[in-house]
């Protein structure tokens, strides 16, 4: 069955020949403009759907290289059949899990049609001539060939809130593969996912024994759940240590106050010192990410000083009386 053809540098409005930091930067421009979160416009959802998996693709070296393969040629919207021989084992996320969702938001449906019959699933990629379990390949055993199976390894992407937080998250994984009969077999497995608080982007959850099986009886291959956590609209995370914003008025910056600032475990209350400037970093020891193995990162507020876009006529002569009496010169 024929599907229509998706040019993913198209999407994401680059050129075939951009680099990986200039496809990320016009996925992160998009994302932004287009999260269901920010923009309410009916086409949004769909949209941001579309710039994920374009991504989802030109983000990973080995996935673009075979993309690529297909030639330039192509147009979107035309009907395109997979090349022969384009055969994957595949696993991808499913039902309750994010595994594989960038951003958290793609929904039911997840990617295309179109996706799927290239890669036959979300960027799952096999070991092949590795085998799991540190073992050595083939050996023969009481007369039977046995080799223990293949690691195996696939993203889960999860929210900042679950990253800081831990605990245990379900997901299903569908493992595909081409059968004797020429047609796609997929496989749904449902796992209850432990995740440690404070874990950290490109950090991996091992499943025991859940990879590529052994042969002749030998043990299956682990598969490894390769962690990426979803921007947040909120906070942005460095390290260890997160980073927020909170606007303060002019004399609150002034004459120094006490503001609410939202941590992920709940607000507090943060002192302002007189005299703060914009963009000035305050330091909240211990709220950033915690480290089962060590100190918790630190929660950094910047200050962003807002000024009144329609003050009232008392405000604006308040502020012409401060303009006749006060010295100050910012520049």
């Amino acid at each position: 069955m024929a599907v229509k053809f998706k040019d993913y540098y198209e999407t994401l409005g680059v050129a075939r020949t951009a680099s990986q930091d200039e496809v990320q930067r016009a996925y992160r421009k998009l994302a932004r403009k287009y999260h269901p979160d920010v923009n309410k416009a009916k086409d949004a959802e769909e949209k941001f759907k579309e710039i994920n998996e374009a991504y989802e693709v030109l983000k990973d070296p080995e996935k673009r290289k075979m993309y690529d393969q297909l030639g330039p040629d192509w147009r979107s919207g035309q009907d395109f059949r997979p090349p022969p021989g384009w055969d994957f084992h595949t696993y991808r996320g499913a039902g309750g899990g994010q595994a594989d969702s960038q951003w958290g938001g793609m929904g039911a449906g997840g990617f295309s049609d179109f996706f799927e019959t290239l890669f036959g699933g979300r960027g799952f990629r096999q070991s092949y001539g590795r085998t799991g379990r540190g073992g050595a390949g083939f050996e023969q055993f009481g007369g039977t060939w046995r080799q223990a199976g293949a690691d195996q390894e696939t993203t889960i992407r999860i929210t900042l809130q679950d990253a800081f937080h831990g605990g245990v998250r379900p997901i299903a994984l569908q493992s595909q593969s081409i059968g004797a009969n020429g047609q796609v077999e997929v496989r749904e497995k449902r796992y209850d996912i432990k995740i440690p608080p404070g874990i950290l982007p490109g950090k991996k959850i091992r499943l025991t024994g859940q990879g590529a099986p052994g042969i002749g009886g030998a043990p299956s291959g682990d598969l490894y759940l390769k962690v990426e956590i979803e921007p947040d609209p909120v906070f942005k995370l460095k390290g260890r240590d997160l980073y927020v914003e909170v606007p303060v008025s002019p004399w609150e910056a002034v004459l120094g106050t006490e503001v609410p600032v939202a941590t992920i475990s709940g607000s507090v209350n943060l002192k302002i010192p007189p005299g703060t400037q914009s963009g000035q970093k305050l330091r909240l020891r211990g709220k950033g990410m915690p480290n089962p193995k060590g100190t918790a990162g630190d929660l950094y507020v910047t200050v962003a000083i807002r000024v009144p876009v329609n003050p009232s006529p008392r405000e604006k002569e308040l502020f012409e009386e401060l303009k006749k009496v006060s010295d100050f010169n910012p520049r």
